[in-house]
């Protein structure tokens, strides 16, 4: 007999269509609003969706059907049912049921529709309506739980809490991708920034300025997560973005980073020497602090002294010695490495050169015999040295302290469970002729989407890589002031492997798509 799940055996037999619940795509408020808890609860039903004229009920029990004629006359509209999982109806029941209870009941003490909760540019003043939400309230302490929860469990990297005027936006960035997932009341949602705030130990009365905090909670499996806190002043109330590190990346291995074989080899070799600058350079977002970490990580042996000044602090470390920037008491960067110069570190992390006296403690600290890794915004690694140089770096400096500079990018992973083979696009085809040199032999795999990606084909993140050891080959160029013979100079190099060229060597080993590749390098030279 073939496997089949008995769920879909059950909708093969009663014609009725199988799906997975994917709590992303629900619209809690909407689908809260049709039934009751304990209605649904007996019935043990699930209403997923909401239309103009029907209404959609998941059901694991598809001959109890009494229900169906009750709700259709009740509700004035049609009832559709699908089949799903029985274990996701009742978790999904409590959790929906359980955050809209809590919503509405802050609403409740806070005498709903308060419109002078709005703190803005536009105050917006209504006599008579002067409730307000105590962040402390334990229906607010629900829905923060459950907001957090329910990060950890879609894999978000970052939690984006925006005011509106009435209705509030909650988006989870995944994957790099941002993603609607709940609305909330404006007075509530403002009381949620004021909790989570208040755990971050954020001033919570000033709502002027832009604030940074950190709080560390723990996975519904118990693993320790650390938050990094934003908040900045909008138009229509105060906005918080939660940047999830997960510690977990910091055992992860360089393989599972994406590094291949030749580039692993070449960046051990080059953080394996006692002193110099080595630079990790990309945009926002790229995974520098990831690589940085992981590296460090595996440097910080008991014998060594690692030592690092950021802004702000991405990840405490407890084998790492970590200062953060406080530019109310000018302690910045420059200072910073200034200070750690004075503890006897092995090895320095300075979070980003940024300016001419940053970059001229770095130098320094590299000649006086350590170990120094930092980041660059740049789009790959010859222009670091571009970018170094803007910031006046003197040239017989740089070639006397630049070991290496690693450019970087993620690209999103293949789902596993539902990728596929397929035959590559004329455009595709062109590009990896370009850097492979032949497009046969390889396998290429897209995902259809399915219940473990959210039907996007993708989960998870891999990096991409581009390492650029410093030659003797490229002193002259340097010297010289001529950055274009530099950086053709520089992808002269045997050892050199572009971005593009990485990108679509994971692509052919079935790791990526062509349509990440094409979209994360785009303008970017091979």
């Amino acid at each position: 007999w073939p496997a089949v799940q008995p769920k879909q055996w059950s909708a093969t037999r009663t014609g009725l269509p199988y799906e997975h619940i994917d709590p992303l795509r629900i619209d809690v408020t909407a689908v809260t609003a049709v039934a009751a808890y304990a209605y649904c609860a007996r019935c043990r039903i699930l209403p997923i969706r909401v239309t103009g004229d029907s209404i959609v009920f998941a059901t694991a029990e598809p001959f109890l059907t009494e229900w169906v004629e009750e709700l259709s006359r009740l509700l004035r509209r049609r009832i559709e049912r699908v089949i799903a999982n029985p274990l996701d109806i009742a978790r999904y029941l409590d959790q929906f049921y359980s955050l809209a209870r809590s919503v509405k009941k802050a609403m409740t003490d806070a005498d709903a529709n308060a419109g002078s909760l709005i703190t803005n540019l536009e105050q917006l003043v209504e006599l008579g309506r002067s409730g307000r939400l105590d962040a402390n309230d334990h229906h607010i302490v629900q829905v923060v739980d459950w907001l957090l929860q329910y990060a950890f469990e879609q894999r978000a990297s970052d939690i984006h809490l925006e005011p509106r005027r009435e209705q509030s936006g909650v988006r989870f960035r995944i994957d790099g991708m941002l993603h609607e997932v709940y609305e909330l009341p404006t007075p509530v949602m403002n009381a949620v920034i004021a909790r989570i705030k208040t755990i971050g130990r954020l001033d919570v009365a000033e709502k002027r300025r832009p604030q940074d905090g950190r709080l560390k909670t723990r996975t519904p499996d118990g693993d320790e997560i650390e938050l990094r806190l934003s908040t900045i002043p909008t138009a229509v109330g105060e906005k918080m973005v939660m940047r999830i590190f997960d510690p977990s990346v910091l055992v992860r291995s360089f393989e599972e980073l994406g590094f291949g074989k030749r580039d692993l080899e070449l960046w051990q070799s080059m953080t394996a020497l006692p002193h110099g600058i080595i630079l990790v350079t990309g945009p926002t977002g790229s995974g520098k602090t990831t690589t940085l970490y992981s590296t460090l990580k595996q440097l910080a042996k008991p014998e060594v002294n690692v030592c690092t000044i950021e802004d702000p602090i991405e990840m405490v470390e407890p084998s790492f010695n970590q200062m953060q920037v406080q530019s109310t008491i000018e302690l910045g960067f420059a200072n910073g490495v200034r200070a750690l110069l004075r503890q006897d570190p092995d090895i320095i992390m300075v979070g980003e050169v940024r300016d001419a006296e940053t970059s001229e403690m770095a130098i320094q600290a590299a000649l006086t015999g350590h170990l120094v890794f930092s980041t660059l915004h740049t789009n790959d690694a010859p222009s670091a040295i571009t970018r170094w140089l803007d910031l006046g770096a003197p040239s017989y400096l740089i070639s006397a302290t630049l070991i290496g500079v690693l450019a970087q990018r993620l690209v999103r992973r293949v789902c596993d469970s539902c990728a596929e083979t397929h035959v590559l696009e004329p455009a595709h085809r062109q590009l990896v002729e370009e850097e492979l040199g032949t497009a046969e032999g390889h396998t290429f795999r897209r995902g259809r989407g399915c219940t473990y990606c959210n039907s996007t084909g993708y989960q998870g993140r891999v990096g991409i890589y581009e390492l650029l050891e410093m030659h003797d080959a490229l002193f002259d160029p340097l010297h010289r002031g001529d950055l274009l013979a530099f950086a053709s100079a520089a992808r002269q190099q045997p050892d050199y492997v572009s971005l593009k060229h990485s990108a679509v060597a994971l692509a052919a080993r079935g790791i990526t798509t062509m349509e990440q590749v094409m979209q994360v390098t785009f303008g970017l030279e091979s």
